[in-house]
């Protein structure tokens, strides 16, 4: 059997630490960033961990586990 594919989508947008969680980019960082408050934008910084509802979304995408 062939390999199966990883989404490309999901590829740049999702990591995998090393216990299995899912590490995406923080949204609402692009533009109009002068609405937005200080602290928001400071604590946008980096990753997050995706919730885990959106972690076995994102899971699925990756079928040897990113």
């Amino acid at each position: 059997m062939p390999k199966m594919k990883t989404k490309a989508g999901a590829k740049k947008r999702f990591r995998m630490t090393g216990t299995g969680k899912v590490r995406a980019n923080v949204a609402c960082k692009r533009h109009n960033l002068r609405k937005r408050s200080k602290k928001m934008k400071r604590q946008a910084r980096g990753t997050m961990i995706l919730a885990p509802e959106a972690q076995r979304l994102a899971k699925q995408f990756f079928p040897y586990g990113g």
